[in-house]
């Protein structure tokens, strides 16, 4: 079957978990803590298809509001197909940005109400969800700092297509610093290597050309490989 991430269609089984379709698909839906559901990166509001999908379970109702389940929220790291249908589903971060391209001051205002909110009134109930589940052995927080290490990458690669995709503009900017930190990187490499040959051609003077550092570019013999080489004879 298919379902709609962000309006990608994705294959998908009945089955799957909705974090894990959307990674098999290579589409958006965000997973910093790693699937724990720990940080709500993987929010997602399902359009269409509720149905069809699980029950929220108290993972999911100690970290989503009320007002957030009426929207339709769910953590997709928790939501698993139930069965065949239409499924639709909009990440947080795809809302949000095309709440910022249409310049939808109102629905930005009613979004961050919102956010504001479940932030408010279901923090507590998180926290206390997730020692819960670290003292009955649901959650291992030291496989939850790898799964959170290994969430990064993605992470911040996903944040930085969104705000690319959303200010358009800040691409040359971003390009303009990437190459002045390149620049700024292949000039401290310069002087290092430059010190180097000087004192490698120092070295050499001294040793009447018999010792060179390695890696370095001797002026009167030219690159070296290695340190002088001895052969050493036992008896």
């Amino acid at each position: 079957m298919n379902i709609y991430i962000n309006d990608k269609p994705c294959k998908a089984e009945v089955g799957d978990l909705l974090l894990n379709a959307a990674k098999n698909n290579k589409a958006h839906i965000g997973y910093i803590c790693g699937g724990n559901a720990i940080c709500q990166s993987c929010f997602v509001y399902v359009l269409e298809g509720a149905d069809c999908l699980s029950k929220p379970g108290e993972d999911e109702k100690a970290f989503i509001s009320d007002k957030l389940f009426d929207e339709g929220g769910r953590l997709a790291c928790r939501t698993t197909i139930a069965k065949e249908g239409t499924i639709h589903v909009l990440t947080r971060a795809e809302k949000l940005r095309r709440t910022v391209l249409g310049l939808n001051v109102p629905e930005f205002i009613t979004y961050a109400q919102t956010i504001g909110y479940n932030v408010t009134n279901k923090l507590p109930s998180g926290v206390s969800n997730i020692v819960s589940r670290v003292q009955s052995g649901r959650l291992n927080p030291a496989d939850s700092l790898k799964k959170i290490a290994a969430g990064l990458g993605p992470a911040s690669l996903l944040v930085a297509s969104n705000f690319i995709e959303t200010f358009p503009f800040m691409q040359m900017p971003l390009d303009m610093a990437g190459n002045a930190a390149k620049g700024a990187l292949d000039a401290a490499g310069s002087v290092a290597r430059d010190a180097l040959d000087t004192a490698s051609g120092a070295l050499c003077t001294i040793s009447d050309g018999r010792v060179h550092l390695p890696g370095s570019n001797c002026p009167a013999h030219g690159p070296q490989e290695a340190i002088e080489r001895v052969t050493i004879k036992s008896k």
